[in-house]
């Protein structure tokens, strides 16, 4: 569990007694299976940072093409992870390596 741990320890970094009342970490399901893992950079040291878009398994409609795919990428001053059911620990590894390397 030390991915959620180093999860949590960015997130408590990143309140500041504003940011946390109108941004933060959304983990949801998605019905085609998967993950989708939203977190807000706007107010973090990220926010300006680039970030090389990930995507392998879906199709040019952006729609999974087999059961196992990944994607990430920035929009909208959000980083939006989403995978197969298998792919949770990766986003949020994906994440936090691209965060840790941006400080």
């Amino acid at each position: 569990m030390d991915i959620l741990q180093d999860l949590a320890k960015w997130y408590t970094s990143q309140c500041n007694g504003e940011w946390e009342h109108s941004c933060g970490v959304k983990i949801d399901t998605l019905d085609n299976p998967g993950w989708i893992v939203t977190i807000d950079l706007k107010g973090t040291p990220l926010e300006r940072r680039t970030f090389a878009e990930l995507s392998d398994g879906l199709g040019q409609d952006n729609q999974p093409e087999s059961k196992n795919w990944i994607s990430c990428r920035i929009t909208e001053q959000q980083f939006i992870g989403a995978g197969d059911p298998d792919r949770l620990i990766q986003i949020l590894t994906i994440f936090l390596q691209w965060a840790n390397n941006s400080e």
